[in-house]
């Protein structure tokens, strides 16, 4: 239980990381079979017995230990690396180490996961292929604008929740994709306000969406595993190779900023703690996924206590990014490396450090999985 609870806890720190996909983590860690195959257990039956009080039925039926804890995990990491050690903004301001260390794992668990697979024919060679290159088309897709009536929320929805369940394949960036990532946290941010039900109306076709995906998908995931298991663990591995094309840490990253000015009373605590970093020369930190600029006070005129001062809100969110090969005679020249020589070796020394985890949480796995692949 503890174990799982850990791996929960690593599946649901990727899936913090636009790009990375909490399924990936799965099959690394060896339970990707395990979690297909407990969320399927979730049927109409498990369902009717929940509403027909024969709770002792519907545990007999579902996989709860396995989903409760893998569950925890999930959300503890999703509070902690969002709250505690924020992975986004590191993800902005080090981008060299958070990549590194996912690509690092990524490509060690490949390797791991191809030499459990063992001989191969043309069949599997061919998808493996065909998996990199789903996988590399997906992560390359560009942002278009899109509707934002209830039947594509509903879409949006549940290709998302399939994408997470997919190795390779982050949800996040599906909607991103969709334009749809700053349209739902926008809305959940609206939560608890005058504007609840508003949101509402997006939200519950977004999770309705969610839940209808996510069962149909792992129902046709499951069919694969038990009937073509070598041939599913083969496009799983190419599309988690896929993957890397936007996982490597070395790229030239474009962002879409989105501000939002509000005016604010001069003794408001934000305006009062962006004065303060404005006396002490202190710049915005314009790296991080959001960051505040002090404006101009909006009525000069009036006296002090009564004036109101305009405050910009931007949000940074990630639209495209190109791999490079960085410059490795003379990294401090090389102007795409924002700290020269420490972001090149920042990445290099991540990526060996996610190299030889992987090796360390396949040993977490062999014991229950002695090939190593989360499949029967």
């Amino acid at each position: 239980m503890p174990f799982l609870y850990l791996k929960g806890f690593a599946m649901g720190s990727a899936d913090v990381v636009p790009g990375v996909s909490g399924g990936t983590m799965a099959l690394i860690l060896g339970i990707y079979s395990r979690l297909v195959f407990g969320i399927k257990s979730v049927d109409l039956k498990a369902i009717r017995h929940f509403f027909s009080l024969n709770l002792v039925e519907m545990f007999d039926r579902i996989h709860w230990k396995f989903l409760i804890s893998v569950f925890l995990g999930g959300i503890s990491a999703v509070f902690f690396f969002t709250r505690v050690v924020s992975l986004p903004v590191l993800m902005h301001t080090h981008p060299e180490g958070i990549y590194g260390l996912f690509f690092g794992l990524i490509t060690g668990s490949i390797l791991l996961l191809l030499k459990a697979i063992g001989d191969v024919g043309w069949r599997e060679v061919f998808t493996v292929v065909a998996g990199a290159a789903i996988g590399i088309r997906i992560v390359t897709l560009v942002p278009t604008e899109t509707p934002e009536t209830t039947l594509f929320v509903f879409l949006s929805g549940s290709l998302s929740i399939t994408a997470m369940v997919l190795p390779g394949i982050s949800g996040s960036f599906i909607l991103l994709i969709l334009r749809k990532y700053e349209y739902i946290l926008g809305n959940i941010a609206l939560l608890g306000t005058e504007r609840t039900m508003e949101a509402m109306s997006v939200l519950i076709p977004f999770g309705f969406g969610m839940v209808v995906g996510l069962v149909l998908f792992v129902r046709l995931l499951s069919w694969l595993i038990k009937r073509y298991h070598i041939l599913t663990l083969c496009l799983l591995v190419g599309f988690m190779a896929g993957s890397l094309y936007v996982i490597w840490p070395y790229q030239e990253r474009e962002y879409d900023e989105i501000a939002d000015a509000q005016v604010l009373p001069l003794d408001h605590p934000r305006v009062q703690e962006l004065r303060a970093r404005q006396q002490e020369g202190k710049e915005p930190e314009r790296r991080r996924p959001e960051y505040w600029e002090l404006g101009p006070v909006v009525n000069p005129g009036v006296p002090p206590p009564d004036q109101k001062v305009e405050v910009v809100h931007v949000r940074r969110r990630m639209t495209s990014s190109s791999p490079y090969w960085p410059d490795w005679t003379a990294p401090s020249r090389d102007e795409r490396l924002r700290k020269g020589a420490q972001s090149l070796y920042g990445g290099v020394g991540t990526m060996l450090i996610g190299f030889l985890l992987v090796g360390w949480l396949g040993r977490l796995s062999r014991s229950k999985d002695p090939h190593g692949t989360g499949l029967p």
